[in-house]
């Protein structure tokens, strides 16, 4: 069990006045069987009040609006979060033929079927349909598939935070051979989909201040990974980018469907001129 402190930092600086600032925050870590949210807040400059909601995804959304004209917005989220390891080992005993039934069976589909239809940023080509082909479900139980998913990815790309942009879609990355984590999130979202896994986009952070490699961006500890459901046991996470599966380093934001469902912060407002935006985040381990 580890204790973590969040602080996050969204900063947007105008050019000219900005006024009617219409905003949604998503960046509540969830309590759930691998950690809990012990101290929560969100405060703004200029001050507003929040109108707090619930998604469709069980997000926890915070909504406010600035009426007033500002050169400067600024969002801040301090949290503390405490964290378990997750062996990411399933309860059953299933063999692969009956978990492929399982997880192949109509009524499996039919109850998960937001988590197994394409997105505007996993859409299913052909190019990335023979890759996902080239990977062999025969005979291997769910956990072993998506271990060997999640290192056949991280084998065949490189992380590069110039190759891509923030709607870069998985039919792009594949001929790019390159990305972030939001890239190899779909990515694996997209191969697990095509083979009949329930898969979603999961925002976080992941604590990186005592490591001196693996492929977060180390500038920000903001981050995503994939969780996948198994049959009869339920959701479990995996990180394409450090190849490995998900454990006390991480924190959990939200889930959805892909990147659009968990954006942590966006907005709109009224004014002219340019904005630039800078967001500062820090992950440290409370001793």
């Amino acid at each position: 069990m580890k204790k973590l402190e969040i602080t996050h930092i969204t900063r947007y600086s105008y050019t000219g006045t900005a006024q009617d600032s219409v905003n949604e925050v998503r960046l509540t870590p969830l309590t759930d069987n691998r950690q809990a949210c012990y101290h929560h807040s969100i405060t703004t400059e200029p001050a507003s009040a929040f109108f707090t909601y619930s998604d469709f995804f069980h997000n926890r959304v915070h909504a406010f609006t600035v009426n007033k004209l500002h050169r400067e917005l600024t969002i801040k989220m301090v949290s503390t979060v405490v964290t378990n390891d997750n062996d990411n080992i399933p309860s059953g005993v299933a063999s692969p033929l009956e978990e492929n039934a399982m997880r192949l069976s109509d009524d499996f589909q039919n109850q998960h079927a937001e988590y197994l239809l394409p997105t505007s940023y996993t859409g299913l080509t052909p190019e990335l349909k023979a890759y996902s082909d080239a990977i062999s479900d025969q005979d291997i139980t769910l956990c072993e598939l998506l271990r060997t998913i999640y290192t056949t990815i991280h084998r065949d790309f490189t992380y590069d935070p110039s190759a891509t942009s923030v709607q870069t879609t998985v039919g792009e990355m594949l001929q790019f051979k390159r990305g972030v984590c939001q890239d190899y999130s779909h990515f694996m979202i997209a191969i697990c989909r095509d083979k009949g896994i329930p898969a979603r986009y999961v925002s976080g952070y992941h604590f990186v201040g005592d490591l001196q490699g693996g492929s977060t961006e180390f500038t920000q500890a903001s981050h995503a990974w994939v969780e996948c459901l198994i049959p009869g046991t339920g959701w479990f996470g995996y990180d394409p980018t450090n190849n490995c599966e998900v454990n006390w380093r991480y924190i959990k934001l939200g889930h959805g469907r892909d990147y659009n469902d968990i954006v942590p912060v966006k907005g709109v407002y009224r004014g002219a001129g340019q904005q630039d935006l800078e967001v500062i985040v820090d992950v440290k381990l409370i001793e």
